[in-house]
Protein backbone atom coordinates (compact mmCIF):
# COMPACT_ATOMS: atom_id res chain seq x y z
CA UNK A 1 0.00 0.00 0.00
CA UNK A 2 1.30 3.71 -0.57
CA UNK A 3 3.05 5.57 1.94
CA UNK A 4 2.50 8.79 1.14
CA UNK A 5 -0.33 9.90 3.12
CA UNK A 6 -3.03 10.17 0.52
CA UNK A 7 -5.35 7.94 0.88
CA UNK A 8 -8.51 7.72 3.30
CA UNK A 9 -9.86 4.46 5.10
CA UNK A 10 -13.40 4.12 5.14
CA UNK A 11 -15.13 1.78 7.76
CA UNK A 12 -18.93 1.09 6.31
CA UNK A 13 -19.87 0.43 9.92
CA UNK A 14 -22.93 -1.69 10.55
CA UNK A 15 -22.97 -5.16 7.96
CA UNK A 16 -26.90 -4.41 7.55
CA UNK A 17 -27.23 -0.37 8.05
CA UNK A 18 -27.21 1.69 4.75
CA UNK A 19 -23.17 2.36 5.49
CA UNK A 20 -22.50 0.03 2.56
CA UNK A 21 -25.14 0.62 0.80
CA UNK A 22 -23.57 4.70 0.42
CA UNK A 23 -20.20 3.51 0.20
CA UNK A 24 -20.63 1.78 -3.02
CA UNK A 25 -22.77 4.09 -4.38
CA UNK A 26 -20.02 7.09 -4.11
CA UNK A 27 -17.65 3.89 -5.37
CA UNK A 28 -19.80 3.95 -8.75
CA UNK A 29 -19.44 7.34 -9.33
CA UNK A 30 -15.52 7.63 -8.53
CA UNK A 31 -15.48 9.59 -5.53
CA UNK A 32 -13.54 7.04 -3.76
CA UNK A 33 -10.73 7.09 -5.90
CA UNK A 34 -8.38 8.23 -3.07
CA UNK A 35 -9.96 5.67 0.04
CA UNK A 36 -9.90 2.31 0.68
CA UNK A 37 -12.41 0.60 2.06
CA UNK A 38 -12.08 -2.00 5.48
CA UNK A 39 -14.42 -4.50 4.31
CA UNK A 40 -16.11 -7.83 3.84
CA UNK A 41 -15.91 -8.33 -0.01
CA UNK A 42 -18.72 -10.73 0.46
CA UNK A 43 -20.97 -8.49 1.90
CA UNK A 44 -20.13 -5.58 -0.19
CA UNK A 45 -20.51 -7.98 -3.51
CA UNK A 46 -23.71 -9.32 -2.09
CA UNK A 47 -25.48 -5.81 -1.61
CA UNK A 48 -23.70 -4.32 -4.78
CA UNK A 49 -25.73 -6.71 -6.14
CA UNK A 50 -28.75 -5.99 -4.26
CA UNK A 51 -28.77 -2.33 -5.14
CA UNK A 52 -27.52 -2.83 -8.38
CA UNK A 53 -24.89 -0.73 -8.48
CA UNK A 54 -21.98 -2.47 -10.16
CA UNK A 55 -18.81 -1.86 -8.85
CA UNK A 56 -15.53 -3.53 -8.93
CA UNK A 57 -13.56 -4.77 -5.76
CA UNK A 58 -9.55 -4.24 -6.12
CA UNK A 59 -6.98 -4.95 -3.89
CA UNK A 60 -6.08 -2.43 -1.36
CA UNK A 61 -2.71 -1.63 -2.93
CA UNK A 62 -3.71 -1.02 -6.13
CA UNK A 63 -2.03 1.75 -7.81
CA UNK A 64 -5.54 3.29 -9.22
CA UNK A 65 -9.02 3.12 -8.69
CA UNK A 66 -11.69 4.43 -11.44
CA UNK A 67 -15.13 4.73 -11.42
CA UNK A 68 -16.85 1.90 -10.44
CA UNK A 69 -13.60 0.46 -8.55
CA UNK A 70 -13.57 0.51 -5.03
CA UNK A 71 -10.14 -0.60 -3.22
CA UNK A 72 -11.07 -3.21 -0.45
CA UNK A 73 -8.78 -3.64 3.12
CA UNK A 74 -10.53 -7.52 3.29
CA UNK A 75 -11.93 -8.26 6.91
CA UNK A 76 -13.04 -11.72 7.80
CA UNK A 77 -16.76 -11.09 9.09
CA UNK A 78 -18.29 -13.93 11.49
CA UNK A 79 -21.70 -13.09 11.32
CA UNK A 80 -24.84 -12.59 8.76
CA UNK A 81 -24.38 -9.59 6.24
CA UNK A 82 -28.13 -9.42 5.63
CA UNK A 83 -29.67 -6.33 5.06
CA UNK A 84 -31.55 -5.25 7.99
CA UNK A 85 -30.72 -7.23 10.24
CA UNK A 86 -28.28 -6.56 12.95
CA UNK A 87 -26.40 -9.40 14.00
CA UNK A 88 -24.02 -9.19 17.18
CA UNK A 89 -21.53 -11.94 15.81
CA UNK A 90 -20.20 -8.85 13.65
CA UNK A 91 -19.10 -7.11 17.27
CA UNK A 92 -15.83 -8.28 16.53
CA UNK A 93 -15.65 -7.38 12.93
CA UNK A 94 -16.43 -3.81 13.07
CA UNK A 95 -14.40 -2.93 16.10
CA UNK A 96 -11.23 -4.85 13.90
CA UNK A 97 -12.10 -2.28 11.17
CA UNK A 98 -11.81 0.48 13.47
CA UNK A 99 -8.97 -0.48 14.77
CA UNK A 100 -7.12 -1.15 11.25
CA UNK A 101 -7.94 2.16 10.60
CA UNK A 102 -6.64 4.24 13.05
CA UNK A 103 -3.71 2.21 13.23
CA UNK A 104 -3.09 3.15 9.43
CA UNK A 105 -3.53 6.66 10.48
CA UNK A 106 -1.11 6.40 13.03
CA UNK A 107 1.41 5.04 10.77
CA UNK A 108 0.55 7.66 7.86
CA UNK A 109 -0.59 4.63 5.38
CA UNK A 110 -4.05 6.79 5.85
CA UNK A 111 -3.98 10.27 5.51
CA UNK A 112 -7.40 10.04 7.63
CA UNK A 113 -10.61 8.11 8.47
CA UNK A 114 -14.10 8.31 7.69
CA UNK A 115 -16.39 6.19 9.88
CA UNK A 116 -20.06 5.11 8.85
CA UNK A 117 -22.77 4.22 11.15
CA UNK A 118 -22.38 1.70 13.93
CA UNK A 119 -25.45 0.08 15.73
CA UNK A 120 -23.96 0.46 19.14
CA UNK A 121 -26.83 -2.17 20.70
CA UNK A 122 -25.54 -4.75 18.73
CA UNK A 123 -22.04 -4.29 20.13
CA UNK A 124 -23.03 -4.39 23.72
CA UNK A 125 -25.14 -7.81 22.57
CA UNK A 126 -22.57 -9.33 21.81
CA UNK A 127 -20.82 -8.54 25.77
CA UNK A 128 -18.34 -6.21 24.37
CA UNK A 129 -18.82 -2.62 26.46
CA UNK A 130 -19.47 0.15 23.67
CA UNK A 131 -20.22 3.57 23.90
CA UNK A 132 -19.28 4.94 20.53
CA UNK A 133 -16.97 5.36 18.03
CA UNK A 134 -15.32 8.77 20.00
CA UNK A 135 -14.93 6.54 23.31
CA UNK A 136 -13.21 3.78 21.20
CA UNK A 137 -11.15 5.78 19.73
CA UNK A 138 -9.73 8.00 22.35
CA UNK A 139 -8.88 4.77 24.24
CA UNK A 140 -7.35 3.10 21.14
CA UNK A 141 -4.93 6.00 20.85
CA UNK A 142 -4.40 7.35 24.78
CA UNK A 143 -6.45 10.41 24.20
CA UNK A 144 -7.54 11.76 27.52
CA UNK A 145 -10.03 14.24 26.22
CA UNK A 146 -11.26 14.69 22.46
CA UNK A 147 -14.17 16.86 21.68
CA UNK A 148 -17.12 16.47 19.49
CA UNK A 149 -17.60 19.07 15.96
CA UNK A 150 -20.53 19.09 13.48
CA UNK A 151 -20.01 21.02 10.28
CA UNK A 152 -21.45 21.75 7.45
CA UNK A 153 -20.56 24.49 4.72
CA UNK A 154 -21.01 28.06 6.38
CA UNK A 155 -20.65 26.70 9.77
CA UNK A 156 -18.96 24.41 12.70
CA UNK A 157 -20.22 23.91 15.99
CA UNK A 158 -18.01 22.29 18.85
CA UNK A 159 -19.50 21.15 21.90
CA UNK A 160 -18.53 21.33 25.55
CA UNK A 161 -20.41 18.36 26.84
CA UNK A 162 -22.21 15.90 24.92
CA UNK A 163 -24.59 13.05 26.20
CA UNK A 164 -25.35 13.88 29.09
CA UNK A 165 -29.11 14.60 30.84
CA UNK A 166 -29.86 18.66 30.84
CA UNK A 167 -30.15 18.78 34.47
CA UNK A 168 -26.33 17.67 34.96
CA UNK A 169 -24.90 20.43 32.24
CA UNK A 170 -24.57 22.84 34.48
CA UNK A 171 -22.49 21.38 36.66
CA UNK A 172 -20.16 19.74 34.13
CA UNK A 173 -19.44 23.23 32.81
CA UNK A 174 -16.28 23.80 34.84
CA UNK A 175 -13.51 26.50 34.25
CA UNK A 176 -10.64 23.76 33.65
CA UNK A 177 -13.09 21.86 31.37
CA UNK A 178 -13.61 24.96 29.17
CA UNK A 179 -10.22 25.69 28.92
CA UNK A 180 -9.13 22.42 27.72
CA UNK A 181 -11.87 21.99 25.45
CA UNK A 182 -11.25 25.44 23.81
CA UNK A 183 -7.78 24.69 23.27
CA UNK A 184 -8.49 21.18 21.58
CA UNK A 185 -11.15 23.39 19.16
CA UNK A 186 -8.40 26.98 18.89
CA UNK A 187 -5.52 23.98 18.18
CA UNK A 188 -7.53 21.97 15.64
CA UNK A 189 -8.40 25.17 13.69
CA UNK A 190 -5.31 25.64 12.85
CA UNK A 191 -3.89 23.00 12.37
CA UNK A 192 -6.34 21.97 10.17
CA UNK A 193 -8.66 24.23 8.39
CA UNK A 194 -6.22 27.02 7.41
CA UNK A 195 -7.42 29.49 10.88
CA UNK A 196 -3.88 31.17 12.00
CA UNK A 197 -5.90 33.34 14.45
CA UNK A 198 -9.38 31.70 14.82
CA UNK A 199 -12.55 33.59 15.74
CA UNK A 200 -14.51 31.70 18.03
CA UNK A 201 -18.15 32.46 19.05
CA UNK A 202 -18.63 31.18 22.80
CA UNK A 203 -22.08 30.19 23.68
CA UNK A 204 -23.71 31.03 27.36
CA UNK A 205 -24.96 28.58 29.28
CA UNK A 206 -28.34 30.14 30.44
CA UNK A 207 -30.92 32.18 28.38
CA UNK A 208 -29.48 35.52 27.57
CA UNK A 209 -26.66 34.39 28.81
CA UNK A 210 -27.61 34.83 32.45
CA UNK A 211 -28.51 38.79 31.84
CA UNK A 212 -26.49 39.78 34.20
CA UNK A 213 -26.74 37.10 36.81
CA UNK A 214 -30.73 37.44 36.84
CA UNK A 215 -31.16 34.13 35.24
CA UNK A 216 -27.79 31.95 36.51
CA UNK A 217 -24.12 32.90 37.45
CA UNK A 218 -22.51 30.13 35.35
CA UNK A 219 -21.16 32.74 32.93
CA UNK A 220 -20.28 35.33 35.50
CA UNK A 221 -18.66 32.84 37.87
CA UNK A 222 -17.17 30.14 35.14
CA UNK A 223 -17.55 31.32 31.85
CA UNK A 224 -15.94 34.63 31.43
CA UNK A 225 -13.10 34.38 33.72
CA UNK A 226 -12.17 31.38 32.04
CA UNK A 227 -12.82 33.51 28.58
CA UNK A 228 -10.56 36.32 29.30
CA UNK A 229 -7.90 34.07 31.06
CA UNK A 230 -7.36 32.23 27.15
CA UNK A 231 -7.73 36.20 25.71
CA UNK A 232 -4.77 36.92 27.54
CA UNK A 233 -3.14 34.00 25.83
CA UNK A 234 -3.51 35.20 22.75
CA UNK A 235 -7.13 33.53 21.68
CA UNK A 236 -9.89 35.72 19.63
CA UNK A 237 -12.65 34.86 21.90
CA UNK A 238 -16.24 36.69 21.75
CA UNK A 239 -18.37 35.84 24.59
CA UNK A 240 -20.56 34.37 26.22
CA UNK A 241 -23.02 34.98 23.68
CA UNK A 242 -26.85 34.32 24.22
CA UNK A 243 -27.09 31.26 21.86
CA UNK A 244 -30.37 32.81 20.82
CA UNK A 245 -28.66 35.60 18.81
CA UNK A 246 -25.39 34.11 18.18
CA UNK A 247 -26.56 31.49 15.46
CA UNK A 248 -27.01 34.53 12.96
CA UNK A 249 -25.16 36.15 9.84
CA UNK A 250 -24.25 39.55 11.98
CA UNK A 251 -21.97 36.67 14.11
CA UNK A 252 -21.68 33.69 12.08
CA UNK A 253 -19.84 35.57 9.18
CA UNK A 254 -16.45 36.36 11.32
CA UNK A 255 -16.51 33.48 12.72
CA UNK A 256 -14.59 30.31 12.62
CA UNK A 257 -16.40 28.11 15.08
CA UNK A 258 -19.03 28.00 17.42
CA UNK A 259 -17.82 26.40 20.94
CA UNK A 260 -21.78 25.48 22.36
CA UNK A 261 -22.40 24.44 25.98
CA UNK A 262 -24.46 21.40 25.35
CA UNK A 263 -25.57 18.97 22.90
CA UNK A 264 -29.03 20.21 22.18
CA UNK A 265 -28.13 23.92 22.42
CA UNK A 266 -25.80 23.99 19.23
CA UNK A 267 -26.84 20.54 17.15
CA UNK A 268 -30.73 21.40 16.78
CA UNK A 269 -29.20 24.84 14.29
CA UNK A 270 -26.42 22.87 12.58
CA UNK A 271 -28.29 20.01 11.64
CA UNK A 272 -31.30 22.35 9.92
CA UNK A 273 -28.95 24.04 8.33
CA UNK A 274 -27.20 21.13 6.74
CA UNK A 275 -29.51 17.97 6.95
CA UNK A 276 -28.23 15.42 4.71
CA UNK A 277 -24.93 17.87 4.00
CA UNK A 278 -23.20 17.67 7.69
CA UNK A 279 -20.70 15.81 9.22
CA UNK A 280 -18.91 14.96 12.89
CA UNK A 281 -15.26 15.58 13.24
CA UNK A 282 -13.34 14.33 16.48
CA UNK A 283 -11.12 16.83 17.95
CA UNK A 284 -7.99 16.27 19.99
CA UNK A 285 -7.20 12.94 18.32
CA UNK A 286 -3.69 12.24 16.92
CA UNK A 287 -5.51 11.32 13.66
CA UNK A 288 -8.18 12.77 11.43
CA UNK A 289 -11.41 10.91 11.83
CA UNK A 290 -14.58 12.21 10.20
CA UNK A 291 -17.90 10.29 10.30
CA UNK A 292 -21.26 10.73 8.78
CA UNK A 293 -24.52 12.15 11.06
CA UNK A 294 -26.85 9.83 10.60
CA UNK A 295 -27.64 6.02 11.82
CA UNK A 296 -27.82 2.88 10.37
CA UNK A 297 -31.08 3.12 9.04
CA UNK A 298 -31.71 -0.46 9.04
CA UNK A 299 -35.16 0.07 7.64
CA UNK A 300 -33.07 1.42 4.11
CA UNK A 301 -30.45 -0.74 3.87
CA UNK A 302 -30.45 -2.61 0.62
CA UNK A 303 -33.05 -0.35 -1.29
CA UNK A 304 -30.73 1.78 -3.22
CA UNK A 305 -32.48 4.65 -1.87
CA UNK A 306 -29.98 5.95 0.84
CA UNK A 307 -28.32 9.21 0.28
CA UNK A 308 -24.65 9.84 0.12
CA UNK A 309 -24.78 13.57 0.69
CA UNK A 310 -23.30 13.01 4.25
CA UNK A 311 -20.86 10.57 3.29
CA UNK A 312 -19.48 12.74 0.27
CA UNK A 313 -19.12 15.93 2.85
CA UNK A 314 -16.90 13.47 5.10
CA UNK A 315 -14.97 13.13 2.65
CA UNK A 316 -14.61 16.06 1.85
CA UNK A 317 -13.60 17.92 5.27
CA UNK A 318 -11.01 14.70 6.06
CA UNK A 319 -9.42 15.68 2.75
CA UNK A 320 -9.58 19.60 3.67
CA UNK A 321 -7.82 18.52 7.10
CA UNK A 322 -5.52 16.47 5.88
CA UNK A 323 -4.41 19.28 3.31
CA UNK A 324 -4.80 21.63 6.09
CA UNK A 325 -2.40 19.40 8.08
CA UNK A 326 0.73 19.20 5.84
CA UNK A 327 0.36 22.82 4.99
CA UNK A 328 0.67 23.40 8.99
CA UNK A 329 3.65 21.09 9.47
CA UNK A 330 5.56 22.70 6.61
CA UNK A 331 5.04 25.83 7.17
Amino acid sequence: MRSSSDLIAITPGEPAGIGPDIVLQAAATGALSDCVAIANPELLTARARKIGVPVKLIAADAASAGAGELRVHALDMQGSHAAGIADPANAHYLLESLTIAARGCESNTFAAMVTGPINKQSINEAGIAFSGHTEFLAELTNTPRVVMMLATPGLRVALATTHLPLREVPDAITGPLLEEITGILHHALQSYFDAPSPHILVAGLNPHAGEGGYLGREEIDIISPCLDALRKQGMQLEGPLPADTLFTPKYLERADAVLAMYHDQGLPVLKYQGFGNAVNITLGLPIIRTSVDHGTALDLAGSGRADTGSLLYALDVAREMASGRRKHLTG
